[in-house]
């Protein structure tokens, strides 16, 4: 199944690159500002004037775009349906990888290896959950040796990077889940965490708050702010499944609302980990990308055609200031002047979402 029955545009408030760039100068003593983005259009060709800039051009290690989910539960902690059950399901809607993470359970694929072959591999994970003073701590473990236990600290920082480096002390991949859930911490806190080069910036479950509320940033604009002040940080999107009984509805935690395109070298655990921490990924709700296109000057975003849906790409640079604009497929965006970097978010006539990774920016002589 390509495109799931929950989901909603994410779209940038008025007044939000504004309240992006007050986040981030609060942060300066945390992590560098970048300069704030000007007003942007596509051109023909490159400019004549201002500093001489280029993108980073991404070292694609492949061209196979791999369909995954990082995140989803069983009967082993707080889902409704067996890891068997779940796994079937996303082999079944057409997703190449699957990670489990049950709260604080290893469940090891080798007990349910007469689901794997070439077309869908399950990749051994946990959510290692644990909290400070009222905060919810989850961090996710993939491809994980073995189950990995919660630590706390002495505070919520202390605790989430404690959790963050005990899944890299067994050289597994950390990405922290729901800032938003029970509205646990955000880009402060985020900005003072290492080792992570993930984050969710869209979860599919009704409590996590993707949007913010009451002056509280969404999870994408909390993204922006962490990219701004220099932290190199990728978005994924994820289900949280809980619910694969009864109805799917919008107050129930169903899968297919969230998940990757992952451009990895191989169909394998650490070819998909190795381009997850590369950013060689996009982020969906329900729309497919066909290729994106890096060249010095030039950011081509090639949209999967779905019947006869309609889209609007929209180009954002540091500060989620809005670069431009393309309903043309594909979708080009040409670099004119330092912008920090530029993310491409594609929505659809329905409201379903891709984005993609930033692609920095160079200034300087070439």
């Amino acid at each position: 199944m390509k495109s799931p029955s929950e989901a909603t545009s994410d779209q940038l408030a008025l007044g939000g690159p504004i309240r992006i760039l007050a986040s981030v100068a609060a942060l300066a003593v945390i992590v560098g500002c970048a300069s704030e983005a000007p007003d942007a259009a596509e051109s023909d060709g490159p400019t004549t004037s201002g500093p001489s800039v280029r993108f980073e051009i991404p070292e694609w290690a492949g061209t196979t775009w791999l369909k995954g989910n990082t995140h989803a539960h069983t009967t082993e902690s707080d889902g409704d349906s067996s890891p068997e059950y779940v796994a079937r399901w996303y082999k079944d809607h057409g997703y190449d990888f699957l990670v489990l993470t049950d709260h604080n359970v290893f469940t090891d694929p080798a007990w349910l290896d007469h689901l794997t072959d070439s077309t869908f591999l399950l990749i051994p994970g946990e959510e290692v959950t644990s909290g400070f003073d009222g905060k919810s701590v989850h961090v996710n473990g993939l491809n994980i040796p073995h189950v990995i236990e919660a630590r706390r600290a002495e505070t919520l920082v202390a605790t989430i990077q404690a959790n963050v480096d005990a899944i890299r002390e067994v050289e597994a991949v950390p990405h922290i889940n729901h800032p938003n859930f029970q509205w646990s911490f955000g880009a402060e806190e985020l900005a003072q965490i290492e080792g992570d080069k993930l984050l969710e910036i869209h979860n599919g479950h009704p409590s996590v708050h993707n949007e913010g509320g009451s002056g509280t940033p969404g999870l994408e604009e909390i993204w922006d702010i962490l990219l701004t002040g220099g932290k190199r940080i990728y978005g994924i999107a994820v289900d949280d499944a809980h619910h694969f009984q009864g109805e799917f509805a919008a107050d129930r935690a169903n899968p297919g609302r969230g998940w990757l395109g992952v451009r990895a070298a191989g169909r394998d655990p650490l070819a998909i980990m190795t381009a997850l921490e590369a950013g060689h990924f996009y982020a969906s709700t329900g729309v497919d990308l066909d290729d994106l296109v890096v060249t010095d000057n030039r950011l081509e975003v090639h949209i999967q055609q779905r019947s006869s849906f309609r889209y609007t790409v929209e180009f954002i640079g540091a500060g989620g200031i809005p670069l431009g604009q393309s309903i043309e497929n594909p979708a080009v965006y040409q670099l004119r002047e330092d912008v920090g970097y530029v993310r491409a978010k594609v929505t659809d006539s329905m409201g379903y979402v891709a984005w993609t990774q930033p692609v920095f920016v160079q200034s300087g002589s070439q």
